[in-house]
């Protein structure tokens, strides 16, 4: 009488390729290089599913940073503001790959900005950590000059031509933008990044005496 459990296995080849598999990865296991082996094998895997994560983010990331410069390009123009990306050249700032150079006045006319300095008599080189605001003002005396970068950045400017009464554009990390603001003009800037900080130069073609009343503060009751 043949044996059930014999002729199942010669009718299944595939329970012997499983038992010899099984045989090959427990006398792997006990080598001495298994370990290093194994280690290896789980640190490619890791590099592998790290690789494939970041390239997932940065693909949403520079998708959502592409649609946020499109939609903001229409209103460039009544925020009184051009820009840049700060790693291309050749461009009207970047030259070679040391990096950007600008002249804001300069700049400012070439890129036909309505209203801004007409010299540098006074400078201001500030920073905006994550989460600040500067400006919220308005100078009556001045034209003023900006150049903006370093972080995701809102600019705001007083515009009456506009339902709102302003125009509101979003500089990106990677951008560097020139903006100007013609006098009694409000404007605001306002870092908006989780970490990085703004950094600024605002170029006024006049020195302002705070203590008169040629500026108008706090503009804007929701910055």
């Amino acid at each position: 009488m043949a044996n059930p459990r014999r002729n199942s296995y010669a009718e299944n080849p595939f329970n012997t390729q499983n038992l010899s598999s099984h045989s090959y990865l427990i006398n792997l296991c006990k080598r001495p290089l298994a370990f290093p082996i194994l280690l290896l094998i789980f640190v490619l895997v890791t590099w592998v599913s790290f690789r494939l994560q970041y390239s997932s983010y940065f693909f949403n990331s520079s998708h959502k940073t592409t649609q946020e410069k499109w939609s903001s390009f229409d209103d460039d123009d009544k925020a009184n503001l051009v820009r840049f990306l700060n790693h291309h050249h050749p461009s009207l700032i970047v030259k070679d790959n040391r990096g950007w150079l600008l002249d804001p006045i300069s700049l400012a006319l070439q890129s036909h900005l309505k209203g801004g300095a007409i010299s540098c008599a006074s400078l201001h080189l500030g920073e905006i950590r994550a989460g600040g605001l500067r400006g919220n003002h308005r100078h009556y005396s001045v034209n003023e000059t900006f150049v903006i970068w370093g972080a995701k950045t809102k600019f705001r400017l007083e515009n009456n031509q506009i339902d709102k009464g302003y125009a509101e554009v979003i500089v990106g990390a990677d951008e560097v933008a020139v903006a100007a603001s013609p006098s009694g003009t409000a404007h605001a800037l306002v870092n908006v990044d989780p970490i990085l900080s703004t950094f600024f130069i605002g170029c006024q073609d006049g020195v302002i005496n705070y203590n008169n009343s040629n500026s108008d503060f706090n503009v804007w009751k929701d910055l």
